[in-house]
């Protein structure tokens, strides 16, 4: 599958690693940058989503054209393979059939929302969204803005380079880990500004945020390559 994502915003916060190692299945370990792990809610908006059909053929997949999405996420290292990768505690997104998809095909925590992007003039952007068909409030509300400056991906070693460098997805399903893999270039990061209005993303997973600012940063466009989950081993 492919897909080009627009308009993303990384905000981090560190997280103490024993509290979050509480919050993934077993099978997966919790992979830290100076002895904290991390969580990220990325909030983006998609289009160019294809799959591949029969042979090398890519076609369009229908309700899929264009939507919102929204993430909220960890990372983890495999200790059968030692690869690092993105663990997802929910993506939101405005398509009922990618949710659809998504839950059936790569066995992720997929949830329908009711989701805006507006892009004003200046690039600035206004984002919200609101979880449907649940419980309990989980929205999320948001104003953000790349400097316009690429300053490239991040170097290895470095945090930008942690967490936004990642080439694998994993996932698990009937008591098996599964993983997915991703291929992109490595991120057009730019220095980013936002406020976040609302976020009742972590709360809803049972993480506490600290009281500190997120780090931010911005992407303006990314194409990605998504390959179907097999086991990790």
């Amino acid at each position: 599958m492919t897909q080009r994502w627009n308009d993303l915003l990384f905000a981090h916060w560190p997280i103490p690693a024993d509290a979050m190692a509480r919050l993934i299945p077993p099978g997966l370990k919790i992979d830290t940058f100076e002895a904290h792990a991390w969580v990220g809610a990325v909030p983006f908006w998609m289009d160019l989503v294809r799959t591949r059909a029969a042979g090398e053929r890519c076609i369009a997949i229908p309700g899929t054209a264009t939507f919102c999405e929204l993430n909220l996420r960890t990372y983890v290292r495999s200790p059968t393979t030692d690869l690092r990768g993105v663990y997802f505690f929910s993506l939101d997104a405005a398509s009922p059939l990618a949710v659809i998809g998504a839950r059936t095909l790569f066995h992720l925590p997929y949830f329908l929302a009711s989701m805006r992007s507006q892009i004003r003039p200046d690039g600035t952007v206004d984002y919200s969204s609101n979880r449907l068909l649940t419980s309990r409030s989980v929205r999320f509300k948001a104003r953000y803005r790349g400097s316009g400056d690429v300053a490239g991906p991040g170097r290895p070693g470095t945090l930008e380079h942690f967490l936004t460098e990642r080439y694998c997805l994993f996932t698990q399903h009937a008591g098996q880990v599964l993983r997915g893999d991703i291929h992109h270039l490595p991120w057009p990061l730019e220095a980013a500004e936002a406020e976040i209005r609302v976020n009742e993303l972590p709360a809803a997973h049972g993480i506490a945020l600290p009281d500190r600012p997120p780090l931010l940063h911005f992407a303006r466009q990314l194409q990605v390559y998504i390959w179907p989950l097999r086991e990790d081993r």
